[in-house]
């Protein structure tokens, strides 16, 4: 029998389902163009198709001098990439390979058991980092403006509010994971932070369910080689080049 827990879970999943923005998914999923001489893979014959690694929204060193350089190549071309190679072999002969439409129904259907630990870590590396790169921009940083600036002001009584309390969740998650800024069944934001590469898509999960649209990642991986263990300092930067104008249109996508 579905006890309560499960079943607002469960009703969680249907709510939020179809709000991740179809580009945003299609850039995890779909294969870019073809080198010359490469050979063509076949067609999918059903469920999901081989993940590729989405390019960068902008170039390695955009981000100067909140992200280096080096950060960004390894952490895009190896940690990402591991993702998804390691992604799609769990994925081979999984019948979750079949029954998932796409990476959010994916993650949506995990559970917090052995056989589904690859997934778990690998499609949600994919997913956080697919989000994260988009979550920034050298034209970023500043205060969000509009019909979000005014719904992020009211839910936590100031963007000040919110800086401090995502700030806080970043700082303070033990060990590796993520912060995040998401929208609830209820179209409610809140702040929450993962382990490891968990995220609020993994309704049987985590406690808090819901739609992320802002991610931060405090693994070491994204910050040791400029920031030391300097994780706050690295937090602080952040805010100069978050994206608000991707972030808002992540909420509006949910919302509206």
């Amino acid at each position: 029998m579905m006890n309560k827990r499960t079943f607002l879970k469960r009703s969680a999943t249907l709510a939020l389902g179809a709000s991740l923005s179809p580009l945003f998914l299609q850039s995890c999923q779909e294969e870019g163009p073809k080198k010359e001489g490469e050979p063509q893979k076949e067609e999918a014959t059903g469920g999901l198709a081989e993940f590729v690694l989405p390019a960068l929204p902008y170039a390695a060193d955009a981000l100067l001098p909140h992200i280096d350089t080096e950060t960004m190549n390894i952490h895009h071309g190896k940690h990402h990439a591991g993702y998804v190679k390691k992604l799609n072999a769990a994925l081979a002969d999984n019948p979750l390979q079949k029954e998932a439409n796409n990476l959010e129904d994916l993650l949506g259907r995990l559970e917090d058991k052995e056989e589904h630990t690859a997934l778990r870590n690998n499609g949600g590396g994919h997913y956080n980092h697919s989000l994260f790169w988009t979550n920034m921009s050298p034209e970023g940083g500043g205060t969000p403006e509009g019909e979000f600036g005014q719904a992020l002001a009211q839910a936590f009584g100031s963007f000040e509010n919110f800086a401090k309390e995502f700030k806080a969740a970043a700082a303070s998650r033990f060990g590796s994971g993520w912060a995040w800024l998401a929208v609830n069944a209820k179209k409610e934001l809140y702040i929450c932070s993962t382990p490891n590469q968990d995220n609020p898509l993994m309704v049987k999960i985590v406690e808090q369910a819901g739609q992320p649209i802002l991610g931060l990642d405090v693994w070491e991986h994204a910050y040791y080689l400029n920031y030391q263990n300097q994780r706050k300092a690295y937090i602080n930067s952040f805010f100069n080049i978050i994206n608000w104008s991707a972030v808002s249109q992540n909420w509006s996508n949910i919302v509206k």
